[in-house]
């Protein structure tokens, strides 16, 4: 039995846009009253709102066939017509471009104001005139110039963007990073669109970010504590992550658990250098122990630091064991599936976070993986929808797969950044680059949703149903994570079988590398490891939905063979 409601749960203002103003004018619109009347068109008065989403309208007239401007009245059968056919007699063309649309400034777009103004803020006396038209060029490329043209206020904007004319700064990652104290978050934007559109070459935000944090992080350190602490995030985590950027994938995570590492090692040595005066080649054991026993379960990410010392020769006498966890947190099911049927049907939360929560409550993502999804993940063939999130796709039920097309038409942030080509499901606010993981965590959060909790009762659905290996493949999770998940939440396959030919082992080494689990031959991927009763010729399973869109079921499509005499009775057609 469910809740109305999730525990929980604190609803978030969804209406976008600011609080209308009242007054004495009635729209012949919307019907409510304005503070001034924006236009008198045929049908009568319209207040602003009405007036900007008419000018904003594009597509082909009903009247006269023609692709252009439409802000007559929407209520009209077949829709709004163009300005001529509805009567209106104002003319919306630009008078310098000649685009049908609302004036900004003197009867001109903001599109060419937009022109106008970096024209007088970049050409006046240019270093480099193709490269300050080049910029001029992919900042007027925005599909809504509006928010260039805001963003372009700033001193700060201005200060840069004269800096790059001028030739003071040089249109270069290294140059914008010289800005990082003055203007930062501006640099940042403008180096996003420069990648975007391919005046730069690609680097990471979080690689460049990361780098600068760590020099951050050293300088008021004293030289006993920054001296390792040095050594290790550059040579460690630094290196690594160098090596593991790409254009296709970001290295927020692996950036992230390098922080956490980095800050948790300065703080033991800066306590070890303040309290014992001893460094880390000097530590000794009872340091460490003292350190991890006295304070916060954070602590333990100090132990990566001493496997490095320990490789490095720095200190070869400090062992620090694998920490693991006292509890592990899950909500009960009848939260589970409230919290279901309030971001499947609720407004209590904006599209896109209503699609990424129930990814994470339906399909037991992690938030960083949801954030980086790529359109091409969702498939639409003949109708029906699946999504591509480990090695093969599966099924979208309803009604999700209703909430996912609505999602997929009206995609955040695609008129001030990237534009409608962006790959991202879940574009950001700066052009080529996702969502941020976090931006999810706190409006999810936010609302009331416990996250781990959330992902650890989803997967645990899946495993009380379907083998663990078939849980990885669907849902991009390694062999040896649905493993550990299953023995935690007491996975019935792993004790079906009562008796065994072979003596059982440690299931994590068995599913190890993929050439044991045989994922490329067409038999059984659980009968030759899991259960050593079924035979060669045993019939193939796959992952198919329940009818309750919170677990999977597994479908047979050839009879199980026979078991081997005296052996343990067969798998049930259905748990």
């Amino acid at each position: 039995m469910t809740t109305e409601h999730p525990e929980g749960l604190t609803p978030r203002n969804t209406v976008r846009g600011r609080p209308r103003t009242t007054g004495t004018v009635q729209c012949a619109r919307c019907g409510r009253n304005a503070g001034r009347t924006r236009a008198t068109w045929p049908e009568g008065k319209i207040c602003g709102p009405c007036f900007t989403v008419a000018t904003r309208t594009h597509g082909t007239c009903p009247g006269c066939g023609q692709h252009r401007l439409l802000p007559g009245p929407p209520a009209q059968d077949g829709g709004p017509r163009c300005a001529p056919c509805a009567g209106i007699l104002h003319d919306f063309h630009c008078a310098r471009c000649n685009q049908e649309g609302e004036f900004y400034r003197r009867g001109i777009c903001a599109r060419c104001a937009l022109r106008d103004d970096l024209t007088a803020l970049l050409l006046t006396n240019p270093a480099d005139p193709t490269t300050a038209n080049r910029l001029i060029d992919v900042l007027c490329q925005a599909d809504r110039p509006e928010s260039i043209i805001t963003w372009k206020r700033s001193a700060k904007v201005q200060t840069l963007l004269t800096s790059i004319s001028s030739g003071k700064t040089p249109l270069t990652h290294d140059g914008l990073d010289s800005h990082r104290e003055t203007a930062g978050r501006a640099a940042d934007h403008l180096r996003a669109r420069l990648v975007h559109h391919g005046l730069l070459p690609h680097q990471d935000p979080y690689l460049n970010r990361f780098e600068a944090w760590i020099d951050d992080k050293l300088r008021p350190l004293p030289a006993e504590v920054a001296k390792p602490v040095e050594h290790f995030a550059k040579w460690h985590h630094l290196r690594r992550i160098r090596a593991m950027a790409t254009p296709d994938k970001t290295v927020q995570s692996p950036v992230h658990a390098a922080k956490q590492e980095i800050t948790e090692t300065i703080k033991f040595l800066d306590w070890l250098w303040k309290t014992h005066h001893r460094t880390a080649a000097t530590c000794t054991q009872q340091d460490v122990d003292t350190w991890l026993t006295t304070g916060p379960t954070t602590r333990k990410a100090i132990r990566t630091f001493f496997i490095f010392a320990k490789k490095t020769g720095t200190n070869m006498r400090v062992e620090i064991g694998h920490y693991s966890a006292k509890g592990r947190p899950a909500i009960p099911q009848e939260q589970h599936l409230a919290w279901l049927k309030e971001l499947l049907t609720g407004t209590s939360e904006s599209l896109p976070y209503r699609v990424a929560g129930t990814l994470l409550l339906l399909y037991a993502q992690p938030l960083v993986r949801v954030a980086a999804l790529r359109t091409d993940a969702v498939i639409i063939d003949a109708g029906a929808i699946t999504i591509a999130l480990g090695t093969h796709p599966v099924a979208v039920p309803q009604p999700f797969a209703e909430l996912l097309r609505q999602h997929l038409r009206n995609r955040p942030n695609l008129r001030t950044a990237s534009g409608t080509e962006s790959h991202w499901l879940f574009p950001g606010t700066r052009a080529g680059q996702h969502l941020h993981p976090n931006t999810i965590m706190l409006r999810l959060r936010g609302l009331g949703i416990e996250l781990l909790g959330a992902r650890n009762t989803a997967l645990d659905e899946h495993l009380a149903v379907t083998p663990a290996p078939l849980v990885a493949d669907a849902l991009g999770y390694s062999y040896q994570v649905a493993f550990l998940h299953a023995d935690a939440a007491g996975d019935a396959w792993s004790r079906y079988v009562d008796q065994r030919t072979e003596p059982r082992m440690n299931r994590a080494t068995r599913f190890s590398t993929e050439a044991e689990i045989g994922r490329e031959e067409p038999v059984n991927e659980l009968c030759p490891h899991e259960y050593a009763h079924c035979t060669e010729n045993a019939s193939i399973w796959k992952p198919r939905w329940f009818t309750s869109p919170a677990r999977l079921q597994l479908r047979r499509e050839e009879p199980i063979a026979r078991p081997r005499e005296n052996g343990p009775a067969p798998l049930p057609a259905q748990l």
